[in-house]
Formats: structure tokens, C-alpha cells, sequence
């Protein structure tokens, strides 16, 4: 009350506090899409679906359900799979066993098997692209069958390992998920060009780091990683001409990373013990190292075969009477920060 007589005496308004916005929301969206409750259901005999429910049952499985997917309209196939008639697909990352020995407890522990499994035809067959790890917890349980949802669609695979609800946690499981997918990719459409499937690759640089990865398993690609990222794109070239031109990049990056560990053995040899050793000589033949992108720049600095020579050739040149204890606690520094 004494507010509105102290507002009323002086005719002037009492400033509204300002409502904080809450965190953690997101807007939805004003226009709906999707079908509709009563057009997703699907019987399994329909035209969409009844191809796969019998290719299903021929597995040995059955066919539970059928519906449209909320996004898209797509016939998806709720299904009963035996754990043989299901491998992983070629192309995705290596399995942890210790990961599916864990998520195999988890689930005894649990006492359900809840997740289905997301299932594609492919090569005759049904692989799963998001459900590796519960595949191998299902074998490790002795379970016969495993619920899936299937679509006819093989190249959904690809769109899913780059959305990936199973991502690889690494440098070297992403880029081997990424070459295996580009060479499936290459046999499929070999006249697709490579930057139509940026979303499936998610970075360039990662084509050509699964291919020194696929040579080299302990190769360090983080150190290389910075320097391809600003360097290396996507091609508008056929598939196939595209990857065995990454070919002959990776062979030149196997090439100077023999350069890097002589460079790092001599420096050793003078007594310079780091663990960021490797990562300061790389940065420092990095021939794009102080270039900096302005905003909305998509171009890189130099064309990356360019960028390769150059650097083979400054670790030829490379001054080892310049390298100081300081240069490396900066880049531990930095290496630190990141991390």
C-alpha cells in the first residue's frame, strides 16, 4: 500500500524487477510436424513393412509391431531378432570389451533388457549401427532373441554412427568409423561426390586420419589434428578419387611423423624430457600455425598438399640449437588448458 501511495504522489511508475530466464530451456517450436497419433500405427503385413516382417521371421525372429517414425513418416519394423542373426556393421568402431562386460552386469543387475536395438538391412542380413555394445552384453547373457527396431533403409546406418548415440570417445575410434564409412560409401555410390555426406564424415580431417590410423594403430593423431583442421576440407570429387587422393596425403603425414620422432629422440638425447615433446615439434613445423580464420572464412590458408610439403620440409630444417625449456612449458601450458 505504501508503494502505491509513494507511486500515486509522484505519478511516476515503479520499475518492474526484470524475470531472470530460466537455464537449461529451450524454445519449442511453433509449428508442429510429424504424422499424426492415428496415422503412425502400421500393421506389419502393410506394403512399407511386409517385405521385412517375412525376411524377419526367415531369420528366425518375429515380427511385434510396425509404425510411422514421429519425424519423418518412415515404416519402422518393432521386431524380435536372434542375437546370431545380427552383427555389428563393418565400418563402426572397434568393440571395448570391457565396456559390453560391464553393461552386461549392469543389465543382469537391472534383471530387463529394455534398449532395443536399432537394425538395418544390410548385405543379406541385419546390422546394427547403435546397439554394438548391447549386442556382445546379449551374447555374454546366453540370450537367444533381442528386440529391435528395423528399418529397410541400409543408409540410415550412416546418418546414425554420425549422430551417434554409441560416438567413439577418441580421435583414433572416430577417424577408423569414418574411413570404414566413406569406403562402404565409395562401393555404394561411387559416383557421389565426398562433401554430400558432411554430415556422415563429420570433419575432413578425419578421412584422412582413419587412413594413417588404419596403417599405424599407435599413431598420435591429436598432435596433427590442429594443423589438418585448418588446412583439410571436403572434396566436391567422386568418393573413390577422393580417398586415394587422402591416400597419398597420409602417406606424406606417415612420412613426416618419422621425421617428428628423429627430431624427438636427438632432442631427448640433450636432455629435453616432456611428454609434450612430440605435440611442441609437430606445432612448430605446423606451417599454418599463426594463421588465424576471420569469421565466416571457410577457406583454408593453403591448399593441404602444399601444407604437407612445406612441413616435411621445415622438419628437414629444423633448428634444434633454438628449442628451449621454455618453448615446451608453454605448450604444456596450453596442452593443459585444453584438456
Amino acid at each position: 500500500m505504501a508503494a502505491k501511495r509513494k507511486q500515486a504522489s509522484t505519478g511516476k511508475k515503479t520499475p518492474r524487477k526484470k524475470v531472470a530466464r530460466k537455464r537449461g530451456r529451450l524454445a519449442p517450436r511453433k509449428e508442429l510436424r510429424g504424422p499424426a497419433a492415428a496415422e503412425m500405427a502400421l500393421d506389419v503385413d502393410s506394403p512399407a513393412l511386409g517385405t521385412l516382417a517375412r525376411e524377419v521371421t526367415e531369420a528366425g525372429g518375429a515380427a511385434l509391431g510396425g509404425y510411422r517414425d514421429p519425424l519423418s513418416g518412415a515404416a519402422v519394423l518393432l521386431a524380435a531378432l536372434p542375437v546370431s542373426a545380427i552383427e555389428p556393421t563393418p565400418f563402426q568402431r572397434d568393440l571395448s570389451p570391457t565396456h559390453a562386460e560391464r553393461l552386461a552386469r549392469r543389465i543382469e543387475d537391472t534383471g530387463v533388457f529394455l534398449d532395443p536395438l536399432i537394425v538395418v538391412r544390410g548385405d543379406g542380413g541385419f546390422w546394427t549401427p547403435n546397439g554394438r555394445h548391447r549386442l556382445a552384453a546379449a551374447k555374454r547373457l546366453g540370450l537367444r532373441q533381442v528386440t529391435a527396431l528395423v528399418s529397410p533403409d541400409e543408409r540410415l546406418a550412416f546418418k546414425i554412427l554420425a549422430l551417434n548415440t554409441e560416438k567413439a570417445h577418441n580421435l583414433r575410434d572416430r577417424s577408423l568409423e569414418v574411413i570404414r564409412m566413406a569406403r562402404r560409401l565409395a562401393e555404394l555410390r561411387p559416383r557421389a561426390k565426398e562433401s554430400e555426406f558432411t554430415a556422415e564424415f563429420e570433419a575432413p580431417e578425419l578421412l584422412t586420419l582413419g587412413l594413417v590410423y588404419e596403417r599405424n594403430g599407435r599413431f598420435g593423431g591429436g598432435a596433427y589434428s590442429p594443423f589438418l583442421k585448418k588446412v583439410d576440407r571436403f572434396a566436391d570429387r567422386a568418393l573413390p578419387a577422393s580417398l586415394r587422393e587422402r591416400a597419398s596425403w597420409a602417406a606424406r603425414i606417415e612420412a613426416i611423423e618419422a621425421q617428428v620422432k628423429r627430431i624427438v629422440a636427438e632432442l631427448e638425447q640433450r636432455g629435453f624430457k616432456s611428454p609434450y615433446l612430440r605435440t611442441y615439434v609437430v606445432a612448430r613445423i605446423n606451417p599454418v600455425r599463426f594463421h588465424k580464420a576471420k569469421r565466416g572464412d571457410t577457406k583454408p590458408p593453403m591448399p593441404i598438399g602444399e601444407a604437407l610439403i612445406r612441413m616435411a620440409a621445415a622438419a628437414r630444417k629444423l633448428d634444434l640449437d633454438r628449442v628451449r625449456p621454455g618453448d615446451l612449458a608453454l605448450v604444456a601450458a596450453v596442452a593443459s588448458t585444453e584438456d
